[in-house]
Formats: C-alpha cells, structure tokens, sequence
C-alpha cells in the first residue's frame, strides 16, 4: 500500500521550461502507476493537472501565490494545512523549497549543484536562494531526491549530505511530445520559424550563462562561416543575456543566428527532430532533460562531459569541451559527415527509450515510502 501523496506542483517556475516537463512527467506516470495522489497547483494549472492525473485530487492555491515571495510564504503555512486536510501521509516538494513545519515527512527534489559548484554562472540573488533552499533539504527533509548520480556525488562533497537519504531518479521523456517528427511536423516548425526548409543547428533552452551560448554561437561561427551556404543556428528558450546579446552582435553578416523565444510544446519534436544537430555545450547540468529530449527526437546532439550529462548520453552523443574551439571542430566534423549524425540519430532514439516516467514515477514512490518508514 503506498502513502497518500500531496505533490506542491504551485512551486513550479511559470516559464514552463524543463522543470515543468519534470513535475508534469511525474504527476501524469504517478497516476497511471495507481498512486495515491493529490496535487496541488497554482489556479491558471488546475485543469491542465486534472487531466493529466484524472484519479488524483487536484487543489487550487490561493491566487497570490502566483507571487514568487507570496508562495513561498504560503508554502510554510497554508501547504501544510491542505496537507492536513487532505489526509497526506508525505509531502513531496519538487523544486528544492520545503515547509519546515508541516508535521509530515517531506521529500524534496534537488536539481542541481551548480549554486555552489558554479556560482558564477548564476545571479547572485538567484543562486543565494536557491543555496539556501538546498542546505534546508540537506538538513530537514526526510529524503532527498536527485535526477542523477552525478547530481547526487556533488551533493555529498559539497554540502556532506547523508547519502543513506539520497535517492536517484532519473526524469523520463514524454513520447508524445518528443518523438522522431513526420516530415510535416518538421517544415511546419521551420516554416514557423522563418527557414523554409533551410538547415540550422538546434539549441532549446534557457539563455543562461551556465548554458555557455556565448561559445557555441563563437564556436557556430567559426565551424560555419567559410561554408559556401551555412546553416543557421536557432537558439529556442527564454531570458535575455548580456553576454548572449554582445556574442550575437559579433556574428558577420553572412551568417544567421536566430532567437525566437519559447516554443509552443507542438512544435518542439519538429524543431529538435529537424535539425542538422543539437548543440548543449552546457558547462554543468543536473539532469539535462533537452539533451534527452532532443535524442528522444531523432537529433544528433553534441554536448559536454560535465557533470550529469554522460550518464544521459552515454555512447550516443558526439562530446565536446565547452570552449568556442572545441565547439568549432565537433560541429564541423559533425556538419562535415552525414553518416556520423545518422548513426547519432539512431543510437540516441535507441538510448533516449531506456528513460521513461514509468521507471522515474516507480523510484519517486520507493522514496515516498522510505520516508513514511
């Protein structure tokens, strides 16, 4: 008999980046595995989340929790209370903030280190946060839950947590939403984005400096620009970046660099899957779910051997340090050999199906019962 689950889904970011996938996968894999659940979530959400959980108990916060302050706030006071009223034998908080006082064993999930690994490549508000939500978890929560091994070593050196109280759960990929595309699906996202059939190299993610665009867009450059009819590159997500602007404003006039934002969810496997390659020169993930994602659709991907990111790729990524040079030469010679990205494609559609929600929902609920107990 597994435990009655209150899931805080209204800590979840509004950008519906990867974060929201991983809160969604979960909720929507913990149903149908026949979880005893009740999900709570922000209004605007509620009927999203009821139909990804159609057996689950579905509450709406208060409306001023859309309010970063606000919802952390009534995180301490009014979460406990539905979880009282919900009857909830444990509180699973997925985005490294907790209630201290809830009554109930709590588990909560760490994406990543980089707060204290990588300190610079985060605002200092940002990362002041988000190290203190974490040091919290180390300290209060009854388990910890983290998407990779890597994330969970960096966890133990960094801040000495217990690792009898860690649990590693890998995310999934949504096959609905990230599958090899139909030729349709691929000239419509082009067409969407103003390329017509033209080649270009994928990023999806947010512009932050930890995802080191400023190389990839110098080592784009320089792995393109002496091509008779370069492709472009498309760098799909959301937050502006100063150092993003000034790499951009290098770029010569003969060669294309796209932003165009987020993208809508239908058009994701299109974009990803008709690529000539996916680049994420990340310089540390947690997980690195857009890595998995874009094997999920068929893409080629280059990436780093930091921290997380072999363990997702494995044998099926092309690999490149995270400097502009290195970038240069992997995209060159993955541009310069089509039979190399056709065997990426293959062997990353091949490797991308041994991560499923399924397997994530069945470790999430190990860990809810291990903190009953």
């Amino acid at each position: 008999m597994t435990p009655r689950v209150l899931v805080d889904a209204a800590a979840v970011p509004a950008d519906r980046g990867a974060l929201i996938r991983y809160v969604d996968g979960l909720v929507a894999a913990l149903d149908r595995a026949g979880a005893d659940l009740a999900v709570v979530c922000q209004r605007a959400d509620a009927e999203r989340y009821a139909a990804l959980a159609p057996s689950a108990r579905i509450l709406s916060g208060p409306l001023g929790i859309s309010n970063r302050a606000a919802r952390l706030a009534w995180e301490q006071t009014g979460l406990p209370v539905l979880a009282q009223q919900t009857g909830a034998e444990v509180i699973h908080a997925p985005y490294y903030s907790m209630p201290l006082r809830s009554g109930l064993p709590t588990v909560v999930t760490v994406h990543d280190v980089t707060w204290f690994t990588e300190p610079s490549q985060h605002s200092e508000v940002k990362a002041s946060f988000f190290r203190s939500a974490t040091r919290t978890a180390v300290r209060h929560a009854s388990r910890v839950i983290v998407p990779s091994k890597a994330t969970r070593d960096e966890l133990i050196r960094v801040l000495a947590a217990d690792p009898t109280r860690i649990d590693v759960a890998y995310h999934g990929v949504d096959p609905a939403l990230f599958h090899r595309p139909s030729e349709r699906e691929v000239r419509h996202a082009a067409d969407r984005l103003g390329l017509h059939g033209a080649p270009y190299v994928a990023f999806l993610g947010p512009l932050e400096p930890r995802k080191n665009i400023p190389n990839l867009i110098r080592g784009f450059v320089r792995a393109v620009q002496d091509l008779p009819d370069p492709p472009a590159l498309v760098l799909a997500g959301g937050l502006r970046d100063a150092d993003v602007d000034a790499a951009v404003g290098e770029v010569p006039s003969t060669v294309k660099v796209l932003r165009p934002g987020y993208l809508a969810f239908g058009d994701l496997s299109g974009f990803l899957g008709g690529a000539l390659v996916a680049a994420f020169p990340s310089r540390g993930e947690g997980f690195g779910l857009p890595v998995l994602e874009a094997m999920a659709c068929g893409a080629p991907v280059l990436t780093t051997h930091r921290t997380s990111l072999p363990e997702v790729g494995g044998d099926a990524v092309a690999y490149t340090e995270p400097d502009d040079a290195s970038i240069a030469d992997a995209l060159r010679a993955l541009l310069a050999s089509r039979e190399r990205r056709e065997a990426l494609s293959a062997a990353g559609l091949t490797r991308s199906r041994e991560f499923t929600w399924e397997a994530s929902a069945e470790a999430h609920l190990v860990s809810y019962q291990r903190a009953v107990e």
